[in-house]
């Protein structure tokens, strides 16, 4: 199984600490238990312009309404959707929103 997008933050690992599926017809929360069979702390999900989030816990995936990793808990998911929609017809601008957005958080 391959992540759309998958993220070590630290160090390189054999595990991630986040994968990212981005749905378009199927899939979705039905793979959460290959990750979880795999130990990936949070699994997002990006489908229909929404993000779903999910953390690991002992008796499995739990929803989640923010990141629960180091130096993503703050992360604004307003903003981020925002900008992942804006990408859609202009990834320059998209990116410069999001770092503007973030800049004013700081």
């Amino acid at each position: 199984m391959q992540a759309d997008q998958s993220y070590c933050f630290g160090s390189s690992k054999s595990i991630p600490d986040l994968s990212i599926e981005v749905i378009f017809t199927s899939g979705g929360i039905d793979k959460l238990a290959r990750y979880k069979t795999l130990g990936v702390p949070e699994v997002w999900f990006w489908e229909d312009g929404v993000f779903s989030l999910y953390c690991l816990r002992d008796q499995g995936y739990l929803s989640i309404d923010r990141s629960e990793l180091p130096g993503l808990a703050d992360l604004d998911l307003n903003l981020l959707t925002q900008c992942m929609l804006m990408a859609q017809t202009s990834r320059l601008a998209a990116a410069k929103a999001f770092r503007a957005g973030i800049s004013r958080q700081g």
